[in-house]
């Protein structure tokens, strides 16, 4: 299993071209092997992005959302209580951002590859990244 990052799934979506080389393969790969997966926070990440602005995918959110994990057959992971548990007390999860905390714990809980280009979640060694 594959699980992306919010940011991968906003690139692969609205602008390919910001995703390395290995990312867009382990993205094509995950989904032609339906192993493509986002924890469920990253649905209400990209939500908020829309509401504020940040993005704009062109299309009414809910559309966009759905559009997303559709197309690519992602799975969307729940946050289990192991996993809300995980990304508060293993060590190596000290990202100060709660999203990629949980999102760096259901990869860590499903033993998946993380596609990230967030540096400081490359850094965490207990964790399997792709960039």
């Amino acid at each position: 299993m594959v699980v992306c990052d919010t940011h991968v799934l906003i690139f692969d979506a609205l602008s390919p071209n910001r995703l390395s080389t290995a990312a867009r393969q382990a993205i094509e790969a995950g989904a032609q092997q339906r192993e493509l997966a986002c924890s469920d926070i990253t649905l209400w990440e990209i939500a908020m992005l829309i509401a504020k602005g940040c993005i704009d995918p062109g299309i009414v959110p809910t559309q966009f959302i759905n559009d997303l994990v559709l197309s690519r057959y992602m799975k969307v992971l729940p946050i289990t209580p192991e996993i809300a548990v995980l990304s508060q007390t293993h060590s190596a999860l000290n990202h100060g951002d709660p999203a990629d905390r949980l999102i760096a714990a259901t990869a860590l809980h499903h033993r998946a590859t993380l596609i990230t280009g967030d540096s400081r979640l490359r850094e965490v060694s207990v964790l399997d990244t792709l960039w």
